[in-house]
């Protein structure tokens, strides 16, 4: 059973001011005293990086799958929310970003060789340290980019989780175009770039690191989580990650095409948090997939930004207990 007193205490703050004091007074002593970081090799050897946390009478395990350009660094508020609720909780950066071994000499270009890099990674995490530290089948906890690796994981090892929640999972990018234009210009750049240049570049209007000012930001309505999560990079410079190379574009392509095609066959629970204002997904493309799946429960956050777990207050609240309830 969920401890909802804890909640009370550790996860709704009311007013924004206050969540970088207590980041400063209770988040980072967590962190430092409690999360146990290391490293695996995964896919072809490249290092990824992860951490995790026991609670000592835990109700369950929790597995993040964090979205692009995201490090675990960035999710130490949500870890220590789940752990104050009862859960063991488990994160890894993507190869290719976060702490993890870059694949380009141009460590802030955004590449994959293929989504399916993304999942054998995780198998390796979730075969190594995940289950072996789980007192029951764990639940998956997954946002954008990282929900689309939750889908295909799901697709190829249905057993693992229990239930699976996605957090604006990417199905569809935008500016959503139309198919046809959005495969001819990936194809074009793609033979452009095997012609003509030795490494691959990046896609139209995308360019290195430019952290925006949070008035110009898509991702929340917190000027103080923003100002944290920009801060993370700050001292952290390797962490940084710029726009995305055509090649993750054909790749990322290709697996929300397989997620599309294959929706109805993901049997595990999900529920699925779609944000109202999202400028970065498709919604539209999400409620397909949504209707779509075995078993899901579409929860619309209205007037929530990309990021819905790193949002306001009110917004992030709503979200947390919706999760908890879903997951208990």
């Amino acid at each position: 059973m969920i401890a909802y007193d804890m909640i009370e205490e550790f996860l709704s703050v009311e007013d924004d001011a206050l969540i970088e004091k207590r980041n400063q007074q209770f988040i980072e002593p967590f962190w430092q005293k409690n999360v146990i970081n290391g490293y695996f090799s995964g896919t072809e050897n490249v290092q990824i990086a992860y951490a995790y946390v026991l609670n000592p009478d835990p109700i369950g395990s929790i597995a993040i799958s964090s979205g692009r350009i995201e490090t675990l660094l960035k999710y130490k508020e949500l870890i220590f929310n789940l752990y104050h609720a009862g859960f063991s909780v488990f994160i890894h950066d993507h190869r290719g970003q976060g702490l993890s071994g870059r694949l380009l000499e141009d460590s802030e270009k955004g590449y994959v060789g293929s989504f399916s890099d993304y999942v054998s990674d995780f198998k390796i995490f979730y075969d190594n340290v995940i289950a072996p530290n789980s007192i029951q089948k764990p639940i998956l906890l997954s946002h954008s980019m990282g929900a689309a690796i939750a889908s295909l994981y799901l697709l190829s090892h249905p057993e693992d989780f229990e239930k699976c929640v996605m957090s604006a999972p990417m199905f569809g990018i935008r500016p959503a175009l139309p198919k046809w234009l959005t495969c001819l210009l990936i194809d074009g750049l793609t033979l452009l770039n095997s012609m003509f240049g030795s490494s691959p570049w990046y896609f139209l209007g995308q360019s290195k690191y430019n952290p925006k000012t949070f008035a110009q930001n898509e991702l929340t309505h917190s000027p103080t989580r923003y100002k944290i999560f920009r801060e993370v990079y700050k001292d952290n410079p390797q962490c940084k990650l710029g726009g995305v190379t055509t090649a993750w574009l054909k790749q990322a392509d290709k697996a929300m095409s397989i997620i599309h095609k294959n929706a109805s066959a993901i049997t595990t629970p999900i529920l699925l948090l779609q944000a109202g204002d999202d400028n970065v997904v498709d919604n539209a493309k999400q409620t397909k997939v949504a209707m779509n799946l075995a078993n899901c429960t579409l929860l619309q956050l209205e007037n929530a930004k990309h990021e819905v777990l790193f949002e306001s207050e009110d917004i992030r609240d709503r979200s947390l207990r919706a999760i908890l309830r879903f997951v208990s």
